[in-house]
């Protein structure tokens, strides 16, 4: 790259993402302010309010269905605790591990966010017009290598 000078720089597959990731957080951040959230803490709320909502999961089952790291993860579902966002209990199946669910305040919080998010989503990813179906394509075979 040395000599290229910055107008190289912008076709560069990995700067791009690294630009595209930074302007999608950004507007994920504007459409989570007004609730108090980060992305990655609506990831988890969002994880929760799926199917097993009812029953709980316990932290590794929510690590892996949303992708965030396990570390994260606890230090996450603390902080939304905290917050009185989900709710800790014993799990009846093994007493070393405890089931996460949503709190009334948190299924409220998702009900009321889910929205701003997927509209943010929706205008971030149109600008990518006609080739937004591709994208999602590239971006699926990206992920796939996790």
């Amino acid at each position: 790259m040395s000599g290229q000078g910055p107008a190289a720089t912008p076709s560069i597959p990995g700067f791009l993402m690294w630009r595209a990731t930074n302007a999608w957080q950004r507007a994920q951040r504007s459409a989570l302010e007004a609730f108090g959230l980060t992305h990655v803490q609506f990831a988890l709320l969002a994880t929760l309010a799926g199917d097993d909502a009812k029953k709980g999961l316990s932290q590794a089952e929510i690590s892996a269905r949303s992708g965030v790291d396990p570390m994260t993860t606890s230090q996450v579902v603390r902080i939304l605790e905290s917050r009185d966002l989900v709710v800790r209990t014993a799990s009846p199946d093994d007493k070393r591990a405890q089931r996460v669910t949503l709190s009334s305040n948190g299924r409220s919080t998702v009900r009321k966010a889910q929205p701003k998010v997927e509209k943010a989503d929706a205008a971030f990813f149109a600008r990518a017009g006609k080739n937004a179906t591709a994208l999602t394509s590239a971006l699926q075979a990206l992920a796939s290598n996790d």
